[in-house]
C-alpha cells in the first residue's frame, strides 16, 4: 500500500521510519519531507498548508493512507478536504482540531465537561485584561497563553500585574505574534510536575498508548524561553498505574465523548498536557497530534505494527489491541541551531550525520528536523536541526546512550540542554 506522510520535522521522520516497518506498506511519500527522511519516502515539494494540492497528489496516485504530522494543516481543515473527496486519511478534521488551535476554546470546552483544568479568564482587550489582573481572582504568578498557535512560542509565566499588562499590549495591541495573540487565556499557574498523555481515538473508541516528559525550556534547570522541545522521556516515570487509569477516565474518554456530542467526532491522536498537581492531573494543554519530540521518544519503544491502528482510526473502527512496548526507557536530545528559540542560523555544514541512517548504532537512534543536502553536504535548515534518542538497560544508561550519540554530531553553534532526563533520575534515586 501506498502511504503518503505531511510534515518534514523529527516527528516526521520517526513516523516514516516506522511506518516503513510494517509489511502491509509498500511505498512512502513524504510532503515535503528533510533530508533524513529521503532515504526512507520520495520527498514530494508539496507545502503542508497546501491542501488541495496535497489532496489532488493523493488521489492521483491513489495513495491508499495519508498520515499528517504537524497541527496546521489539521486545524486548516486538510482532513476535512481529503473526506469529501472519498480518500482514506489520519488526523481529527478541522471542527475537532480546534482543541488545539484555540486556547480560548480548549478552555471553555474543559469547563463545559468538567474536566479538570487551571482556573482562567478569557480576555481581547486591554480593559478586560485590566479588569481581570486587578481583581486579583487568579492571583500571581500568572500564565499568559496566546490564544492561537504560536509555534511554542505563545506561552509565558509572569510575576506582576505590571508585567502581564504589558504583556498584554505587545500581543493585543502591538500584534507581536500576529493574528494568535489576538485573544489570550490568562490562567492560573499551577504548581507539579507536567507530563504528556497520548492516545488513539477513532472518536468512540480509545486505545491509551504511553506517557512521556517534554522538557519545554531552551537552557539547563529549564531555564530560558519555552520552546518546540528540547528533548523528552518515555515512560515518564512519575506516574503509577492508578494515576494512569485516573487520567483516561476523568480526562481522555470524557474529552473524545464531549466532543462526540458536540459534533467534533474525533480521530487521530490526542496529546493531553497535564500538570500533576496535590489536587489530581489537570489539563493543561491539547495538541491534536504526536508531541515533538516525544514521537522521537515514543515510536522506537513501539514494537506493534502502527499501519493498521492508524488504518483502523481513519476508518472509524478502532479494534481492541493489546500493544507491545520495548521496556527499556528512551531519552530524546535535541540539537538545535545557535539562538534557537530565537532568531538562528542555517546553512551549517553537519558532521558525523549519516543522511540516510536512522539507527546509528544498537538502541540509538537519529531523526532529522531541520536539515537539508546543499552543494552535496548535509546542512541546517531549521532551529531545531535533529533529535537523538538513547534506549539502554535503565534510565540513567538511557541517558548516557542518547549524550554519546550526541557527541558524534558536530556543526558551528550546536546547542543542547545537558539535563535531559536528570530530575526523573534524581527522583528514581530518592524513591
Amino acid at each position: 500500500m501506498r502511504v503518503l506522510v505531511v510534515g518534514g520535522g523529527g516527528r516526521e521522520h520517526a513516523l516514516v521510519w516506522k511506518l516503513r516497518q510494517s509489511p502491509e506498506v509498500t511505498e512512502i511519500f513524504c510532503a515535503p519531507g528533510n533530508a533524513g527522511i529521503r532515504s526512507l519516502a520520495d520527498s514530494v515539494p508539496i507545502d503542508p498548508s497546501d491542501i488541495v494540492e496535497l489532496a489532488d497528489f493523493a488521489e492521483k496516485l491513489s495513495i491508499r493512507l495519508t498520515v499528517v504530522g504537524p497541527e496546521l494543516p489539521l486545524i486548516l481543515g486538510l482532513v476535512d478536504e481529503f473526506q469529501r473527496r472519498g480518500l482514506a486519511v489520519f488526523g481529527p478534521n478541522r471542527a475537532a482540531s480546534e482543541l488545539e488551535g484555540s486556547k480560548a476554546f480548549a478552555k471553555d470546552f474543559l469547563k463545559r465537561h468538567e474536566i479538570p483544568t487551571a482556573r482562567y479568564h478569557v480576555v481581547s482587550s486591554m480593559e478586560e485584561a485590566k479588569s481581570v489582573v486587578e481583581s486579583g481572582e487568579i492571583g500571581l504568578p500568572l500564565v499568559v497563553k496566546a490564544d492561537g498557535l504560536a509555534g511554542g512560542k505563545g506561552v509565558t509565566i509572569v510575576q506582576s500585574r505590571e508585567e502581564a499588562l504589558e504583556l498584554t499590549k505587545k500581543l493585543i495591541a502591538e500584534r507581536q505574534l500576529g493574528s494568535a495573540g489576538t485573544r489570550l487565556v490568562f490562567e492560573e499557574f499551577l504548581q507539579g510536575d507536567e507530563v504528556s498523555f497520548f492516545a488513539l481515538s477513532d472518536g468512540a473508541n480509545v486505545l491509551p498508548l504511553v506517557a512521556a516528559q517534554d522538557h519545554k525550556r531552551a537552557l539547563d534547570n529549564d531555564e530560558g524561553p519555552n520552546t518546540g522541545g528540547m528533548g523528552s522521556i518515555c515512560p515518564a516515570t512519575i506516574l503509577n498505574a492508578d494515576t494512569l487509569k485516573h487520567i483516561v477516565k476523568d480526562v481522555v474518554y470524557p474529552t473524545i465523548s464531549g466532543l462526540s456530542a458536540e459534533g467534533r467526532k474525533y480521530q487521530g491522536f490526542l496529546y493531553c498536557g497535564l500538570m500533576l498537581t496535590a489536587d489530581g492531573p489537570k489539563v493543561l494543554e491539547f495538541n491534536v497530534r504526536l508531541g515533538d519530540p516525544e514521537a522521537q521518544a515514543i515510536l522506537p519503544r513501539l514494537k506493534t505494527d502502527l499501519f493498521p491502528l492508524l488504518m483502523e482510526v481513519s476508518q472509524g473502527h478502532l479494534g481492541q489491541h493489546r500493544l507491545e512496548w520495548v521496556r527499556e526507557p528512551a531519552v530524546t536530545v535535541v540539537l538545535a541551531s545557535s539562538g534557537y528559540p530565537g532568531k538562528y542560523e542555517t546553512g551549517q555544514v553537519i558532521h558525523g550525520l549519516d543522511s540516510g541512517q536512522v539507527e546509528m548504532d544498537e538502541g540509538l537512534y537519529v531523526f532529522h528536523a531541520g536539515t537539508k543536502m546543499e552543494n552535496g553536504k548535509l546542512v541546517t535548515s531549521g532551529g531545531r536541526v535533529c533529535t537523538v534518542t538513547g534506549i539502554s538497560n535503565n534510565l540513567k544508561g538511557s541517558i548516557e546512550r542518547a549524550y554519546e550519540g550526541v557527541e558524534r554530531i558536530q556543526f558551528e553553534g550546536r546547542q543542547f540542554r545537558k539535563d535531559i532526563g536528570q530530575k526523573a533520575l534524581a527522583r528514581l534515586a530518592g524513591s
